[in-house]
Protein backbone atom coordinates (compact mmCIF):
# COMPACT_ATOMS: atom_id res chain seq x y z
CA UNK A 1 0.00 0.00 0.00
CA UNK A 2 1.23 3.02 -0.82
CA UNK A 3 0.74 5.24 2.40
CA UNK A 4 0.05 8.53 1.70
CA UNK A 5 -2.15 10.90 3.30
CA UNK A 6 -5.44 12.19 2.23
CA UNK A 7 -8.31 13.63 4.64
CA UNK A 8 -7.75 13.23 8.22
CA UNK A 9 -10.84 10.18 8.34
CA UNK A 10 -8.59 8.54 5.66
CA UNK A 11 -5.19 9.06 6.90
CA UNK A 12 -6.43 7.58 10.29
CA UNK A 13 -8.53 4.45 8.68
CA UNK A 14 -5.21 4.54 6.65
CA UNK A 15 -3.01 4.13 9.57
CA UNK A 16 -4.66 0.32 10.74
CA UNK A 17 -3.88 -0.66 6.91
CA UNK A 18 -0.68 0.07 7.11
CA UNK A 19 0.11 -0.98 10.34
CA UNK A 20 -1.31 1.40 12.97
CA UNK A 21 -3.66 0.89 15.79
CA UNK A 22 -6.27 2.65 17.76
CA UNK A 23 -6.02 -0.22 20.29
CA UNK A 24 -4.03 0.04 23.68
CA UNK A 25 -4.25 -1.41 27.28
CA UNK A 26 -4.68 0.79 30.34
CA UNK A 27 -1.83 1.66 32.46
CA UNK A 28 -1.46 1.00 36.79
CA UNK A 29 -4.53 1.14 38.85
CA UNK A 30 -3.58 3.21 41.84
CA UNK A 31 -6.15 5.86 41.26
CA UNK A 32 -3.30 8.86 41.72
CA UNK A 33 -1.95 7.78 38.53
CA UNK A 34 -4.49 5.53 37.22
CA UNK A 35 -5.29 6.70 33.52
CA UNK A 36 -8.64 5.52 32.28
CA UNK A 37 -8.12 6.85 28.86
CA UNK A 38 -4.56 5.63 27.79
CA UNK A 39 -2.48 6.57 24.47
CA UNK A 40 -3.29 4.44 21.55
CA UNK A 41 -0.93 6.14 19.36
CA UNK A 42 0.72 4.29 17.00
CA UNK A 43 3.64 5.84 14.58
CA UNK A 44 2.85 5.58 10.94
CA UNK A 45 4.74 3.76 8.81
CA UNK A 46 7.89 4.77 7.64
CA UNK A 47 10.72 3.95 5.71
CA UNK A 48 14.51 4.10 6.15
CA UNK A 49 15.67 7.23 5.12
CA UNK A 50 18.88 8.83 4.40
CA UNK A 51 19.03 13.09 4.50
CA UNK A 52 22.74 14.40 3.05
CA UNK A 53 24.34 17.53 2.46
CA UNK A 54 22.42 19.58 5.10
CA UNK A 55 22.86 22.09 7.58
CA UNK A 56 22.35 20.39 10.78
CA UNK A 57 20.96 21.69 14.19
CA UNK A 58 20.64 18.91 16.74
CA UNK A 59 18.95 20.51 19.58
CA UNK A 60 21.73 19.20 21.90
CA UNK A 61 23.74 22.44 21.04
CA UNK A 62 25.51 21.19 17.66
CA UNK A 63 25.74 22.82 14.57
CA UNK A 64 26.95 20.46 12.15
CA UNK A 65 27.84 21.62 7.96
CA UNK A 66 27.52 19.46 5.22
CA UNK A 67 26.00 16.63 7.58
CA UNK A 68 23.37 13.96 7.56
CA UNK A 69 20.28 12.17 9.41
CA UNK A 70 19.31 8.66 9.49
CA UNK A 71 16.27 7.88 10.13
CA UNK A 72 15.90 4.11 10.33
CA UNK A 73 12.58 2.46 12.29
CA UNK A 74 10.88 5.72 13.45
CA UNK A 75 14.45 6.58 15.40
CA UNK A 76 17.23 8.44 14.60
CA UNK A 77 19.67 6.01 13.73
CA UNK A 78 23.06 8.39 12.77
CA UNK A 79 23.73 12.19 12.82
CA UNK A 80 27.07 13.52 11.06
CA UNK A 81 29.55 13.58 8.29
CA UNK A 82 30.00 10.74 6.64
CA UNK A 83 27.11 8.23 6.97
CA UNK A 84 26.62 4.96 5.10
CA UNK A 85 23.12 4.49 3.57
CA UNK A 86 22.29 1.25 4.32
CA UNK A 87 20.61 -1.04 1.61
CA UNK A 88 17.41 0.35 0.35
CA UNK A 89 17.31 3.42 2.13
CA UNK A 90 15.95 6.32 0.44
CA UNK A 91 18.40 9.17 -0.22
CA UNK A 92 17.51 12.61 -0.12
CA UNK A 93 20.00 15.28 -0.80
CA UNK A 94 19.30 18.26 1.08
CA UNK A 95 21.79 20.71 -0.47
CA UNK A 96 21.60 23.90 0.82
CA UNK A 97 18.25 23.40 3.33
CA UNK A 98 18.48 23.27 7.16
CA UNK A 99 17.32 19.98 9.29
CA UNK A 100 16.22 20.72 13.05
CA UNK A 101 14.17 18.83 15.71
CA UNK A 102 10.66 19.11 15.20
CA UNK A 103 9.21 22.08 16.79
CA UNK A 104 7.42 21.64 20.24
CA UNK A 105 4.89 24.10 21.27
CA UNK A 106 4.24 23.82 25.07
CA UNK A 107 1.58 25.90 25.34
CA UNK A 108 -1.56 25.28 22.66
CA UNK A 109 -5.35 25.25 22.73
CA UNK A 110 -5.92 23.47 19.64
CA UNK A 111 -8.74 21.27 19.58
CA UNK A 112 -10.12 22.39 22.43
CA UNK A 113 -10.77 26.14 20.79
CA UNK A 114 -10.76 24.90 17.10
CA UNK A 115 -11.54 26.35 14.13
CA UNK A 116 -13.79 27.96 13.37
CA UNK A 117 -14.34 29.77 16.30
CA UNK A 118 -17.39 30.26 16.75
CA UNK A 119 -19.26 29.90 20.34
CA UNK A 120 -19.79 26.19 20.09
CA UNK A 121 -16.57 25.26 19.55
CA UNK A 122 -15.20 27.33 22.92
CA UNK A 123 -14.29 24.04 25.16
CA UNK A 124 -11.24 25.27 26.68
CA UNK A 125 -12.97 26.74 30.10
CA UNK A 126 -14.76 25.21 32.59
CA UNK A 127 -16.32 28.18 34.51
CA UNK A 128 -18.37 26.02 36.50
CA UNK A 129 -15.83 27.07 39.98
CA UNK A 130 -12.46 28.26 40.58
CA UNK A 131 -11.06 24.94 41.12
CA UNK A 132 -11.76 21.79 38.40
CA UNK A 133 -8.70 20.07 38.80
CA UNK A 134 -11.14 17.30 37.76
CA UNK A 135 -11.67 17.86 34.18
CA UNK A 136 -9.28 16.89 31.74
CA UNK A 137 -8.95 19.10 28.65
CA UNK A 138 -8.23 15.86 26.10
CA UNK A 139 -12.14 15.40 26.43
CA UNK A 140 -12.19 18.53 24.74
CA UNK A 141 -10.10 18.37 22.15
CA UNK A 142 -11.32 17.62 18.65
CA UNK A 143 -9.17 16.10 16.29
CA UNK A 144 -10.57 17.94 13.11
CA UNK A 145 -9.27 20.85 14.26
CA UNK A 146 -7.73 22.59 10.93
CA UNK A 147 -5.03 24.43 13.03
CA UNK A 148 -3.42 20.96 13.54
CA UNK A 149 -2.47 20.43 9.83
CA UNK A 150 -1.22 24.46 9.85
CA UNK A 151 0.69 23.69 12.84
CA UNK A 152 2.23 21.14 10.59
CA UNK A 153 3.33 23.19 8.18
CA UNK A 154 5.12 25.11 10.47
CA UNK A 155 7.07 22.20 11.22
CA UNK A 156 5.53 21.90 14.71
CA UNK A 157 5.92 17.92 15.86
CA UNK A 158 4.52 17.87 19.23
CA UNK A 159 2.22 20.25 21.66
CA UNK A 160 1.00 20.29 24.61
CA UNK A 161 -2.76 21.17 24.66
CA UNK A 162 -3.95 23.15 28.24
CA UNK A 163 -7.29 24.02 29.23
CA UNK A 164 -7.71 27.99 29.58
CA UNK A 165 -6.91 30.23 32.24
CA UNK A 166 -10.15 30.96 34.16
CA UNK A 167 -9.41 28.90 37.08
CA UNK A 168 -7.33 28.22 39.97
CA UNK A 169 -6.48 24.96 38.63
CA UNK A 170 -7.97 24.88 35.08
CA UNK A 171 -7.41 20.42 34.79
CA UNK A 172 -5.56 18.33 33.31
CA UNK A 173 -3.39 19.26 29.94
CA UNK A 174 -2.05 16.41 27.00
CA UNK A 175 0.36 16.14 25.14
CA UNK A 176 -0.07 15.30 21.84
CA UNK A 177 1.49 13.89 18.19
CA UNK A 178 0.71 16.12 15.78
CA UNK A 179 -1.10 13.52 13.63
CA UNK A 180 -3.96 12.74 11.56
CA UNK A 181 -6.14 11.08 14.29
CA UNK A 182 -9.78 9.92 14.66
CA UNK A 183 -9.64 10.24 18.32
CA UNK A 184 -7.65 12.16 21.07
CA UNK A 185 -6.37 8.91 22.12
CA UNK A 186 -4.75 7.77 18.84
CA UNK A 187 -2.57 11.39 18.89
CA UNK A 188 -1.81 10.65 23.17
CA UNK A 189 1.79 11.04 23.08
CA UNK A 190 3.22 7.50 24.16
CA UNK A 191 4.14 7.68 28.27
CA UNK A 192 4.12 11.27 28.15
CA UNK A 193 2.67 12.47 31.82
CA UNK A 194 -0.35 14.60 32.54
CA UNK A 195 0.07 18.26 33.08
CA UNK A 196 -1.73 20.77 35.69
CA UNK A 197 -2.78 23.62 34.77
CA UNK A 198 -3.00 26.79 37.03
CA UNK A 199 -3.52 30.25 36.76
CA UNK A 200 -2.46 32.99 38.83
CA UNK A 201 -2.87 36.70 38.44
CA UNK A 202 -6.15 38.51 36.74
CA UNK A 203 -7.47 35.94 35.17
CA UNK A 204 -9.35 34.14 37.66
CA UNK A 205 -10.20 37.37 39.68
CA UNK A 206 -11.94 38.71 36.23
CA UNK A 207 -13.70 35.41 35.92
CA UNK A 208 -14.56 35.12 39.52
CA UNK A 209 -14.76 38.60 40.67
CA UNK A 210 -14.58 41.91 39.59
CA UNK A 211 -17.55 42.42 37.20
CA UNK A 212 -19.53 39.68 39.01
CA UNK A 213 -21.36 40.84 41.18
CA UNK A 214 -21.79 38.56 44.15
CA UNK A 215 -19.82 35.52 43.74
CA UNK A 216 -20.05 32.01 44.73
CA UNK A 217 -18.40 30.66 47.87
CA UNK A 218 -14.24 30.59 47.78
CA UNK A 219 -14.31 32.06 44.78
CA UNK A 220 -11.10 34.68 44.49
CA UNK A 221 -11.96 38.17 44.03
CA UNK A 222 -8.57 39.29 45.09
CA UNK A 223 -4.50 38.18 44.26
CA UNK A 224 -4.48 37.66 47.86
CA UNK A 225 -7.87 35.45 47.61
CA UNK A 226 -5.90 33.76 44.94
CA UNK A 227 -3.76 32.85 46.87
CA UNK A 228 -5.37 31.70 49.48
CA UNK A 229 -7.63 29.17 47.38
CA UNK A 230 -4.35 27.60 46.23
CA UNK A 231 -3.69 26.70 49.63
CA UNK A 232 -7.01 25.85 50.16
CA UNK A 233 -6.95 22.80 47.32
CA UNK A 234 -3.71 22.24 48.33
CA UNK A 235 -4.85 21.49 51.94
CA UNK A 236 -7.13 19.36 51.27
CA UNK A 237 -5.50 17.00 48.05
CA UNK A 238 -2.69 16.39 51.32
CA UNK A 239 -4.76 14.76 53.22
CA UNK A 240 -6.22 13.14 50.56
CA UNK A 241 -2.80 11.72 49.31
CA UNK A 242 -1.76 10.93 53.05
CA UNK A 243 -5.53 8.51 53.17
CA UNK A 244 -4.52 7.23 50.02
CA UNK A 245 -0.80 6.56 51.01
CA UNK A 246 -1.97 4.66 54.42
CA UNK A 247 -4.35 2.31 52.00
CA UNK A 248 -1.32 1.59 49.53
CA UNK A 249 0.96 0.75 52.19
CA UNK A 250 -1.73 -1.74 54.23
CA UNK A 251 -2.28 0.76 57.16
CA UNK A 252 -5.84 2.15 56.49
CA UNK A 253 -9.04 1.84 54.39
CA UNK A 254 -9.49 2.99 50.48
CA UNK A 255 -10.50 6.67 50.48
CA UNK A 256 -13.65 7.72 48.36
CA UNK A 257 -12.53 8.34 44.84
CA UNK A 258 -12.61 12.10 44.20
CA UNK A 259 -11.62 13.21 40.77
CA UNK A 260 -10.48 17.07 41.74
CA UNK A 261 -8.33 15.40 44.46
CA UNK A 262 -7.03 12.59 42.57
CA UNK A 263 -5.46 15.10 40.07
CA UNK A 264 -3.97 16.93 42.82
CA UNK A 265 -2.66 14.23 44.62
CA UNK A 266 -0.67 13.10 41.60
CA UNK A 267 0.77 16.51 40.98
CA UNK A 268 2.01 16.66 44.88
CA UNK A 269 3.80 13.37 44.20
CA UNK A 270 5.11 14.22 40.90
CA UNK A 271 3.48 11.92 38.63
CA UNK A 272 1.50 15.34 36.79
CA UNK A 273 3.74 18.80 36.17
CA UNK A 274 2.69 21.63 37.21
CA UNK A 275 2.25 24.60 34.19
CA UNK A 276 1.54 27.95 35.79
CA UNK A 277 0.00 30.83 33.54
CA UNK A 278 1.37 33.73 35.31
CA UNK A 279 2.79 36.93 34.36
CA UNK A 280 4.22 39.16 37.32
CA UNK A 281 7.91 38.58 38.43
CA UNK A 282 6.18 38.85 41.83
CA UNK A 283 3.49 36.63 41.40
CA UNK A 284 6.36 33.53 40.11
CA UNK A 285 7.98 34.24 43.56
CA UNK A 286 5.11 33.64 45.52
CA UNK A 287 4.12 30.48 43.57
CA UNK A 288 7.70 29.25 44.03
CA UNK A 289 7.50 29.29 47.69
CA UNK A 290 3.89 28.11 47.68
CA UNK A 291 4.88 24.93 45.88
CA UNK A 292 7.92 24.47 48.53
CA UNK A 293 5.33 24.65 51.18
CA UNK A 294 3.17 21.85 49.83
CA UNK A 295 6.07 20.20 48.10
CA UNK A 296 5.10 20.00 44.53
CA UNK A 297 7.29 21.12 41.78
CA UNK A 298 6.45 23.60 39.15
CA UNK A 299 7.45 22.22 36.04
CA UNK A 300 6.99 25.74 34.27
CA UNK A 301 5.49 29.33 33.89
CA UNK A 302 3.67 30.61 31.10
CA UNK A 303 3.39 33.99 29.53
CA UNK A 304 5.66 35.21 32.16
CA UNK A 305 6.36 38.43 30.86
CA UNK A 306 8.40 39.65 33.77
CA UNK A 307 10.38 36.66 33.84
CA UNK A 308 13.44 38.26 33.48
CA UNK A 309 13.01 39.98 36.81
CA UNK A 310 13.20 36.82 38.85
CA UNK A 311 15.53 34.62 36.13
CA UNK A 312 18.24 33.95 38.81
CA UNK A 313 15.32 32.64 41.09
CA UNK A 314 13.84 30.37 38.20
CA UNK A 315 17.39 28.92 37.82
CA UNK A 316 17.95 28.64 41.44
CA UNK A 317 14.81 26.96 41.63
CA UNK A 318 15.06 24.38 38.20
CA UNK A 319 12.10 25.65 36.21
CA UNK A 320 11.25 26.60 33.03
CA UNK A 321 9.51 29.83 31.49
CA UNK A 322 7.53 29.54 28.70
CA UNK A 323 7.16 33.42 26.78
CA UNK A 324 6.28 35.18 23.91
CA UNK A 325 8.60 37.05 21.73
CA UNK A 326 6.66 40.23 21.74
CA UNK A 327 3.06 39.78 23.04
CA UNK A 328 2.54 42.62 25.88
CA UNK A 329 0.06 45.46 26.83
CA UNK A 330 -3.33 43.74 26.79
CA UNK A 331 -4.04 43.69 30.27
CA UNK A 332 -2.24 45.22 33.24
CA UNK A 333 -0.49 42.51 34.25
CA UNK A 334 1.45 42.15 30.75
CA UNK A 335 2.48 45.82 30.42
CA UNK A 336 5.80 45.63 31.83
CA UNK A 337 7.23 43.57 28.88
CA UNK A 338 10.31 43.64 26.92
CA UNK A 339 10.93 42.31 24.10
CA UNK A 340 14.66 40.85 25.37
CA UNK A 341 12.67 38.43 27.76
CA UNK A 342 13.48 35.12 26.72
CA UNK A 343 17.77 35.98 25.75
CA UNK A 344 17.59 37.28 29.19
CA UNK A 345 16.03 34.25 30.96
CA UNK A 346 18.33 32.25 28.75
CA UNK A 347 21.03 34.17 29.89
CA UNK A 348 20.43 33.78 33.82
CA UNK A 349 20.86 29.67 33.16
CA UNK A 350 17.27 29.33 33.58
CA UNK A 351 14.78 27.01 30.67
CA UNK A 352 13.63 29.39 28.06
CA UNK A 353 10.75 28.30 26.38
CA UNK A 354 9.36 29.87 23.16
CA UNK A 355 5.22 29.28 23.13
CA UNK A 356 2.49 30.38 20.84
CA UNK A 357 -1.10 30.14 22.92
CA UNK A 358 -2.63 31.04 19.80
CA UNK A 359 -3.76 29.34 16.41
CA UNK A 360 -1.84 31.41 14.36
CA UNK A 361 0.87 31.84 16.27
CA UNK A 362 2.12 27.96 16.41
CA UNK A 363 2.08 28.56 12.49
CA UNK A 364 5.27 30.73 12.43
CA UNK A 365 7.15 29.64 15.97
CA UNK A 366 10.72 29.35 14.21
CA UNK A 367 10.06 33.11 13.69
CA UNK A 368 9.23 33.86 16.96
CA UNK A 369 11.74 32.36 18.41
CA UNK A 370 13.84 34.54 15.81
CA UNK A 371 12.61 37.71 16.93
CA UNK A 372 13.82 37.03 20.25
CA UNK A 373 17.43 35.83 19.20
CA UNK A 374 17.38 38.69 17.59
CA UNK A 375 16.73 41.22 20.07
CA UNK A 376 19.30 39.53 22.44
CA UNK A 377 21.70 39.99 19.88
CA UNK A 378 21.10 43.64 19.68
CA UNK A 379 21.29 44.29 23.81
CA UNK A 380 24.54 41.97 23.40
CA UNK A 381 23.40 38.57 24.35
CA UNK A 382 24.68 36.81 21.75
CA UNK A 383 23.36 33.06 21.76
CA UNK A 384 24.50 30.77 19.15
CA UNK A 385 21.47 29.70 16.76
CA UNK A 386 22.07 25.94 17.74
CA UNK A 387 21.58 26.83 21.28
CA UNK A 388 18.77 29.27 20.64
CA UNK A 389 17.02 26.36 18.35
CA UNK A 390 16.53 24.89 22.05
CA UNK A 391 13.87 27.52 23.13
CA UNK A 392 11.83 25.72 21.04
CA UNK A 393 12.14 21.25 20.84
CA UNK A 394 14.93 20.36 23.91
CA UNK A 395 13.24 23.12 26.52
CA UNK A 396 9.87 22.59 26.33
CA UNK A 397 10.60 18.87 25.75
CA UNK A 398 11.85 19.32 29.44
CA UNK A 399 8.52 20.87 30.65
CA UNK A 400 6.51 17.94 29.11
CA UNK A 401 8.23 15.01 30.46
CA UNK A 402 9.50 13.77 26.97
CA UNK A 403 13.23 15.32 26.50
CA UNK A 404 14.60 11.66 26.99
CA UNK A 405 11.97 10.83 23.82
CA UNK A 406 12.37 13.70 21.63
CA UNK A 407 13.47 16.86 21.23
CA UNK A 408 17.23 16.70 19.89
CA UNK A 409 18.54 14.16 16.71
CA UNK A 410 20.31 11.91 19.09
CA UNK A 411 20.56 8.21 18.17
CA UNK A 412 17.81 6.30 19.55
CA UNK A 413 15.47 9.21 19.58
CA UNK A 414 11.80 9.63 18.49
CA UNK A 415 12.81 10.59 14.37
CA UNK A 416 10.95 13.92 14.63
CA UNK A 417 12.24 16.12 11.88
CA UNK A 418 12.06 19.42 9.95
CA UNK A 419 13.61 20.13 6.44
CA UNK A 420 13.51 23.47 6.49
CA UNK A 421 14.40 25.85 2.65
CA UNK A 422 16.68 27.72 4.41
CA UNK A 423 17.85 29.16 8.24
CA UNK A 424 15.58 28.44 10.23
CA UNK A 425 15.70 31.68 12.17
CA UNK A 426 14.89 33.82 8.29
CA UNK A 427 11.42 35.35 7.74
CA UNK A 428 12.10 33.54 4.28
CA UNK A 429 12.28 29.90 5.79
CA UNK A 430 9.62 27.22 5.23
CA UNK A 431 9.36 24.22 6.31
CA UNK A 432 9.31 21.48 3.15
CA UNK A 433 9.44 18.35 5.02
CA UNK A 434 7.76 17.28 7.80
CA UNK A 435 8.69 13.43 10.27
CA UNK A 436 6.82 12.13 13.29
CA UNK A 437 8.87 9.23 14.41
CA UNK A 438 10.39 8.79 10.72
CA UNK A 439 7.07 8.89 8.20
CA UNK A 440 6.81 11.74 6.33
CA UNK A 441 3.63 13.67 7.46
CA UNK A 442 3.99 17.06 5.59
CA UNK A 443 5.50 17.43 2.23
CA UNK A 444 5.37 21.54 1.14
CA UNK A 445 5.82 19.94 -2.64
CA UNK A 446 3.55 17.12 -2.91
CA UNK A 447 -0.04 17.19 -2.30
CA UNK A 448 -0.76 13.87 -1.23
CA UNK A 449 1.60 14.75 1.79
CA UNK A 450 -0.27 17.60 2.81
CA UNK A 451 -3.32 16.67 5.33
CA UNK A 452 -6.60 18.02 5.20
CA UNK A 453 -9.58 17.63 7.58
CA UNK A 454 -12.98 16.68 6.76
CA UNK A 455 -14.29 19.40 7.77
CA UNK A 456 -12.93 21.34 5.01
CA UNK A 457 -14.16 19.64 2.88
CA UNK A 458 -17.25 21.49 3.36
CA UNK A 459 -20.79 19.95 2.08
CA UNK A 460 -22.49 19.75 -1.24
CA UNK A 461 -24.07 22.80 -2.32
CA UNK A 462 -28.13 22.61 -2.93
CA UNK A 463 -27.56 22.00 -6.78
CA UNK A 464 -25.67 19.03 -6.34
CA UNK A 465 -27.65 17.12 -4.30
CA UNK A 466 -29.03 13.78 -5.45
Amino acid sequence: MNCKLWTAAAAALMLAACGGSDSGSKSGDVPRVFDPFPSTYTAYLSETTLLTNATVIDGAGNLLENAGVLIENGVIRAVGTGITAPEGARVIDARGKWITPGIIDNHSHLGAYPSPGVQAHGDGNEISGPVTAEVWVEHSVWPQDPGFTRALAGGVTAMQILPGSANLFGGRGVTLKNVPARTVQAMKFPEAPHTLKMACGENPKRVYGYGRGVTPGGAPYTRMGNVAGYREAWIKASDYKKKWDRFIAGTGDAPTRDLELETLAAALSGDILVHMHCYRADEMAIILDLSEEFGYRVAAFHHAVEAYKVADMLAEYGTCSSMWADWWGFKMEAYDAIPENIPMVHAAGACAIVHSDSDIGIQRLNQEAAKAWADGRRMGIDVPIEIAWQWLSLNPARSLGIADKTGTLEPGKMADVVVWSANPFSVYAQAEQVYIDGALMYDRNDPAYQPVMDFELGQPGEGDQK
